[in-house]
């Protein structure tokens, strides 16, 4: 199963990077619809609500590398000594700061900061659905295509490694696996995406699943 360059700026056209789903419209139909759109640990789970507390905004790069043969996602791992979500997998991106113009450069910033990719390497194609988890971040997933080879340079505080899987993979249904684990006194579903010895899951996987669904033929 593959998807072309074209197809992926075909699929995401009308996805505008800029716009955040919650409460990032003035206009009350164009809100409500872009929190439908919302995404999130709930997503499996009826019973369990978004946080209805203040959300910190955050970004995430969804880098699409154009190799010859095929596309692929470039995914990090974080390092095991970080306070959040150490040795976890997940896109470089991060909080949203104050002199972030918007979302898209906060997301570009984070990924040259992490991995060493400059932003002027990377085309951005639109976003996917705003990710809302459950430890209170809103995170917009923005999509960019780049051009190989891709200049990485990680940042060994916060990255461990950085690597590509296959597009293909991801766009895999097969490979979406749905898993559930006891927390507190609930059992929670979430997806897991299994890749050559790495289990991908929490919002990352969320993601991807929503990228496989958005370029899905």
């Amino acid at each position: 199963m593959g998807v072309t360059r074209e197809r992926a700026i075909e699929r995401l056209a009308g996805r505008h990077p800029g716009r955040r789903g919650f409460g990032g419209s003035a206009d009350p139909a164009e809100a409500a619809a872009f929190r439908h759109a919302m995404r999130g640990d709930h997503d499996l789970n009826p019973g369990v609500t978004p946080p209805s507390t203040a959300l910190t905004p955050a970004a995430v790069l969804v880098p699409l590398i154009d190799h010859r043969y095929g596309m692929s996602v470039l995914l990090t791992q974080r390092t095991a000594h970080l306070t959040a979500h150490a040795g976890q997998i997940s896109f470089p991106g991060g909080r949203v700061e104050d002199a972030d113009p918007d979302d898209v450069a906060a997301a570009l910033r984070e990924t040259e900061e992490e991995v060493g990719l400059p932003r002027d390497r990377v085309s951005v194609i639109g976003r996917l659905d705003t990710y809302i988890t459950g430890t209170g971040f809103e995170i917009a997933p923005i999509v960019g295509i780049v051009d190989p080879p891709v200049p990485i340079s990680i940042d060994p505080f916060e990255v461990a490694e950085a690597f590509e899987v296959p597009l293909s993979f991801i766009l895999d249904r097969r490979n979406h696996q749905r898993i559930e684990r006891e927390v507190g006194a609930h059992n929670r579903a979430y997806f897991v995406l299994p890749y050559e010895g790495r289990n991908i899951w929490g919002a990352t996987a969320g993601i991807l699943v929503n990228l496989a669904e958005v370029l899905a033929d």
